[in-house]
């Protein structure tokens, strides 16, 4: 697109630790494949979709503008999904599965009886996802209450009017080279790997606002 059309560009955020740091439950050649590549290409194609909305804007082209909403929900959500996703893992000798503490964990206790209830309520949604999707612990502002849902596709929480907090891909790139097709493996995995302290960050800012 030419300099005329000025768009907001987005970029490829760093992980917080190395790809391989997930191992043995999140191997280095999927953690690579999944953030240099399928994350840097959502950021690509929401990049060019925004320039093209922008040109579109200016040419008061309402019917190319109404096109383009399908590529930056699925381009922009993916984006904002995986952003959230890499701060929600954290190694295991740092703070990967250790149980979350504080608010955080009263509100799990309260609401689903115990942690090791919630993941379980938690997997079986996010295993069950028909196709590809995300599993979610969202917030619930109005209510003031943890929720547990899925979306479709890279449709970020938000569209659900929630704050999401906990996230979990289970798009088959996010898993195949290393559990096949044993989606259920993966997702008892990766709870060794949540990072409960990002979560709950998330939580206490949530509420905060």
């Amino acid at each position: 697109m030419g300099a005329n059309y000025q768009a907001q560009q987005y970029t490829l955020p760093d992980l917080p630790y190395d790809y391989a740091a997930l191992e043995p439950y999140i191997s280095a050649e999927i953690m690579k494949l999944h953030h240099d590549k399928h994350h840097r290409t959502y950021v690509t194609n929401l990049n060019k979709a925004l320039e093209q909305l922008a040109e579109a804007e200016q040419k008061q082209d309402l019917s190319k503008q109404v096109e383009l909403q399908s590529a930056i929900k699925f381009n922009g959500g993916g984006h904002i999904n995986h952003s959230i996703f890499w701060t929600n893992l954290s190694p295991v000798n740092k703070d990967g599965g250790k149980k979350p503490e504080g608010a955080l964990a009263e509100a799990i206790n309260q609401q689903y009886g115990s942690l090791e209830k919630f993941i379980e309520i938690f997997s079986a949604k996010t295993v069950g996802i028909q196709g590809s999707g995300w599993g979610w612990l969202g917030y619930n502002k109005e209510q003031n209450k943890l929720c547990i849902v899925t979306c479709d596709n890279q449709d970020p929480l938000s569209t659900k009017g929630l704050i999401p907090l906990l996230g979990i891909d289970v798009w088959e790139h996010a898993y195949y080279l290393q559990y096949k097709n044993v989606r259920a493996e993966y997702v008892k995995a990766i709870f060794n790997v949540v990072n409960w302290k990002n979560v709950a960050e998330r939580f206490a800012l949530a509420a905060s606002k």
